[in-house]
């Protein structure tokens, strides 16, 4: 019985093509309408691994990825892709002629924010209309032909929905990158790809610092600095049980060995902060551009 693999979709977003990198076209590939969706699939057994975007090298963390992680529908991370990013304007072949003249660009919040200086150079007064992902965008351009309207998406997408792409790479930074992470019930569930080989090796922890104690960032912080452990990341985000409450993303470069990391962890439980562990994993990155194989 093939994997089912979940993904943001429809079908034809970056997270699409990800998946297809990753994992291959053997594999079942199922789209969600939206994150929390995907991560529901694969915690209820839905579906095998839930594949979803958690950074961006431009418009930086996908906060709610983590956030649905860690209060809702808590997963491991069990892998990482890295994927190179080009975003293209497309519309229907029936306005290819008169593209300059449409009203409205339609896409993730993220994809324009990325090509902010295009949009902002080539259209006056146009309007930004975000839908939850550059698929659903190119999908929605599509089925509406007779709309003056325009998507921001990647070739796939317009290969998939019949678009033309008017203007290539319009994205105001080159080198643009996206991290997916790889969810999964059990933190153990390893799933090498047949394609691609893992290139680093990644820990990630959830850190909750005691209130009111002065310098606990600073404790937190030495705790992994004389185990010369290196930190790729710290990032805060809100508990949701007031202002003021914070704890913190950390990635290490490192899997859990038996000494190191167990350490770590307990010098901050010692500290009185609460630790969790979401995730010791390797990591993929797809050096070539993945469009290139559409």
């Amino acid at each position: 019985m093939a994997l089912k693999i979940g993904f943001l979709g429809p079908r034809a977003t970056f997270t699409h093509l990800a998946v297809q990198a990753f994992f291959g076209e053997e594999v079942e590939q199922v789209g969600f309408t939206t994150i929390p969706q995907c991560i529901d699939a694969v915690a209820d057994g839905e579906i095998d691994f839930a594949v979803v975007p958690t950074e961006n090298a431009l418009e930086g963390s996908v906060n709610l990825t983590f956030d649905y992680l860690i209060h809702e529908r808590p997963l491991y991370i069990v892998g990482e892709i890295v994927a190179p990013i080009e975003q293209h304007l497309m519309v229907h072949p029936a306005r290819v002629k008169d593209w300059e003249n449409v009203t409205r660009v339609y896409s993730h919040s993220h994809a324009i924010a990325q090509c902010h200086k295009f949009l902002h150079n080539t259209f006056k007064g146009i309007i930004y209309d975000y839908a939850t992902s550059t698929g659903a965008a190119a999908s929605y351009v599509s089925q509406h032909p007779e709309e003056p309207v325009a998507a921001i998406a990647n070739r796939l997408a317009a290969k998939e929905y019949g678009l033309e792409i008017v203007k290539a790479n319009i994205h105001d930074y080159h080198y643009n990158h996206t991290r997916f992470a790889i969810l999964n019930p059990l933190k153990n569930k390893e799933y090498c790809s047949p394609y691609l080989k893992p290139d680093k090796e990644k820990t990630t922890l959830m850190v909750t610092l005691p209130s009111d104690q002065p310098g606990a960032l600073h404790q937190v912080l030495s705790a992994f600095t004389w185990r010369k452990l290196n930190l790729s990341k710290i990032e805060s985000r809100p508990m949701k049980t007031g202002l003021g409450n914070y704890f913190f993303i950390i990635d290490l470069d490192m899997l859990v060995d038996e000494i190191l990391i167990p350490g770590a962890i307990a010098e901050l439980e010692a500290l009185g902060c609460s630790v969790k562990l979401l995730g010791s994993y390797e990591g993929y990155s797809i050096k070539q551009n993945i469009e290139k194989e559409v």
